[in-house]
């Protein structure tokens, strides 16, 4: 118990946007649209997805892996966005800060290793496409779905306990709208050298490892797509693979972004901080739905019949 003997402060105030605290409730409206996008459309992919026989395929069981962590992830940051943005109400209880902190970083980290997932899938499908039904079963994606959850949790679990250790007495005034685990440990004032190796550590072996992955995955695949002989047939291929490509790139650019800031830009201005954090919370999850229905012309008919079946 003496470990987390030191002082901490009861409630933590979150920030909108530096120097708009009295005009930012008209970003209200913007941001209730991003989250109606965001979990509207991941939830209608989920329920297009379960609710159609022809869509049980690998492919789609990942996809919908992806908007499962996207709602998790908006339901996460909804509660504190909302309440600062609309009624400038700032408090977060020191708890429900370490709560929300956990939670953002493990379902990042899912959607991460679910990217990883796809990629794999991608490679399977179009290096090895008369094995991929053999290789990716239900058990197996199943498998791979625990997996990804597993490794999130687990590998984020220390995280609040190593930022309660710390005495936090410079001040209780976060960066954000929402908890996130660099921004919390900038206000403790004692030695911070653990969560930072840490944090770094956990960053390069988790979210690295699988970009690296996801990149060597693509060589292998465009390696194969350009021994095939048609033309045609390539960019068929090739097509597959756009959609997520496009998740990945909406997903690892802000990432990689923020954490360059967080760790490196110390002189920049709030506001960028405050802007690459949102792009990489809110982008993904609203993006996500809107590039699968436009590129997938499966997922498309489906949430199409969906629809006509609730009118009729």
């Amino acid at each position: 118990m003496g470990l987390f003997n030191v002082s901490h402060p009861t409630v933590f105030l979150l920030t909108g946007i530096p120097g708009l605290e009295y005009t930012q409730k008209w970003l209200a409206g913007p941001l209730c649209m991003m989250y109606t996008v965001a979990l509207g459309g991941n939830t209608m992919i989920l329920l297009a997805v379960w609710g159609e026989s022809s869509l049980h395929a690998p492919m789609y069981y990942f996809l919908s892996m992806l908007s499962f962590s996207d709602v998790a992830m908006s339901l996460a940051t909804f509660p504190t966005v909302i309440r600062t943005f609309c009624l400038n109400a700032r408090a977060i209880a020191f708890d429900a800060c370490l709560t929300q902190m956990f939670l953002i970083h493990s379902f990042s980290m899912m959607e991460s290793g679910i990217l990883l997932a796809m990629s794999f899938d991608r490679y399977v499908a179009i290096c090895n496409p008369l094995r991929y039904a053999s290789v990716l079963t239900n058990q197996v994606i199943a498998g791979m779905g625990l997996a990804v959850t597993a490794r999130s949790f687990i590998t984020l679990f220390p995280l609040p306990f190593l930022i309660k250790r710390l005495p936090i007495c410079r001040s209780n005034v976060l960066s954000h709208s929402y908890c996130l685990h660099p921004d919390m440990i900038k206000l403790a004032c004692a030695d911070i050298t653990v969560n930072s190796i840490i944090g770094m550590f956990v960053l390069l072996s988790t979210f690295g490892l699988d970009f690296l992955f996801i990149i060597l995955s693509y060589i292998l695949i465009l390696r194969s797509v350009l021994a095939i002989a048609s033309h045609e047939e390539r960019l068929k291929a090739f097509n597959t693979c756009v959609s997520h490509i496009c998740a990945v790139l909406i997903f690892y650019i802000p990432m990689i972004g923020v954490s360059t800031v967080h760790r490196f830009g110390k002189h920049a201005p709030r506001y960028v901080h405050v802007l690459m954090s949102n792009i990489y919370l809110f982008v993904p999850p609203v993006l996500n739905p809107i590039i699968y229905s436009a590129k997938t012309k499966e997922i498309r008919r489906s949430i199409v019949r969906m629809f006509h079946r609730l009118i009729m």
